[in-house]
């Protein structure tokens, strides 16, 4: 074979490399995100009930219209985003430093450190639904509860306690303590992986320059672990919006005000199954998800525009 045609035909190789590579996860991609959506968006256009013997019927974009124009159903819908973006705006912040701040304390080599870690990995362990009934427990009204139990006794008794997920002014902060100290283990074992490939010979530079411990987090931890907290921030948003778990477990010992909590991944449970509206539900996934896109994209241009990365 001529040189020329070999390189040629190591040149196309390498081209198919890359594609084939990347298939697998293409693949999955396109059955679990692409192939769903796609549904979803089809179902949107018709009258679907579940169990019915009635044959669905196309509607057009009535189901889109309703989320708009029916009171009630705008009113819930747009509650329920309401509290997907509180839920966001509180938790992405407040997880993504303190995930920051775990990796950094747990990289370090100190006395008693595996303990520590123990205890910063158990969350992670638990399964949510356990870890449910704890908080369930924790935040139980009356002096039943171990919180209240705690501060009526910090109190020396007057505290007379309070119901955590009941009042609507708690209810939503209650979950967000709950999520963040479930799920912020997780965010840490990301960034704790970035710290550990930081190069330490940045470190001894910044220290030749007596730069003490803050100037080096500055200007080596964080420029080196950059990308790595724009990632977990992109995630973190991803999961805060789609919050559904936390929110169905504690609803289910039935004290949990449901106005405050409900999100849009409950109301589309709820709308699809219970009210037997799957047309409607579909509707709502897909706005839902152009909002999610729509927010991933504003966020990661902001992101760029900032670092240029």
């Amino acid at each position: 074979m001529p040189a020329r045609r070999r390189s040629a035909a190591g040149l196309s190789g390498h081209r198919l490399a890359g594609p084939l590579f990347a298939s697998p996860a293409l693949l999955g991609l396109a059955i679990f995100l692409v192939a769903p959506f796609v549904l979803a968006l089809v179902l949107s256009f018709y009258r679907v009930q579940l169990n019915s013997p009635r044959p669905a019927r196309f509607v057009g974009f009535e189901q889109y219209t309703r989320l708009f124009t029916d009171p009630d159903l705008a009113a819930a819908f747009g509650q329920a985003l309401l509290n997907n973006f509180t839920f966001a705006l509180i938790v992405v912040p407040v997880q993504t430093v303190l995930a920051l701040a775990l990796a950094v304390l747990v990289n370090r080599k100190l006395r008693g450190m595996v303990i520590f870690r123990t205890f910063i990995f158990m969350p992670l362990v638990f399964p949510l639904a356990l870890t449910a009934v704890i908080w369930r427990l924790i935040y139980s009204r009356g002096d039943q509860g171990l919180l209240n139990a705690i501060l009526g006794l910090f109190s020396g008794g007057s505290y007379t306690g309070h119901d955590w997920l009941g009042d609507p002014s708690t209810a939503l902060g209650s979950i967000i303590v709950m999520s963040i100290w479930q799920s912020v283990s997780f965010q840490m074992i990301i960034v704790l992986a970035a710290l550990q490939s930081v190069p330490t010979e940045l470190y001894e530079a910044a220290s030749l320059d007596r730069a003490n411990k803050w100037a080096q987090f500055l200007n080596v931890t964080v420029p080196g672990i950059r990308n790595t907290l724009i990632f977990v921030a992109l995630i973190t948003t991803i999961f805060s919006f789609r919050l559904f778990d936390q929110v169905y477990l504690l609803s289910r010992s039935g004290s949990v005000d449901r106005a405050s909590t409900e999100t849009v991944m409950t109301q589309i449970i709820n709308t699809g199954f219970d009210n037997n509206n799957v047309g409607q539900a579909a509707a709502m996934t897909v706005i839902f998800m152009l909002i999610i896109t729509v927010i991933a994209i504003i966020q990661r241009a902001a992101v760029r525009q900032r670092g240029g990365v």
